[in-house]
């Protein structure tokens, strides 16, 4: 996916914010896409979940497997940007552990 990204960056950008363009906020202010499970997107013969993709793309990340795209508000389904970061699956599983404990703190997103 890194030479895709690199070598067609203005079309990945075109992509990922017509992405974004079919959202709907919800109170919480995140920013999703009316389907049960995370969006799949499918850019140049690669498919991937539709936030990692925005993710990626818009804050020009190159990442491989082993790092996820985590979900500070805790919805899957949220591809609103400035909601999602890059962490480990230890990050994530930690993030996890927080929601569970006490949810989360949208003043803080």
């Amino acid at each position: 996916m890194r030479d895709v990204i690199e070598n067609h960056y203005e079309e990945a950008r075109q992509r990922a914010l017509s992405l974004l363009e079919d959202t709907r906020e919800t109170a919480e202010g995140c920013w999703v896409t009316n389907t049960a499970a995370p969006r799949k997107v499918t850019f140049r013969g690669h498919q991937l979940p539709a936030y990692r993709f925005v993710h990626c793309v818009l804050e020009r990340h190159i990442v491989g497997r082993d790092w996820v795209v985590r979900h500070r508000c805790h919805n899957r389904l949220c591809m609103r940007p400035e909601h999602l970061i890059l962490g480990t699956q230890a990050d994530n599983k930690r993030d996890d552990w927080e929601y569970w404990a006490g949810g989360v703190d949208h003043r803080f997103l």
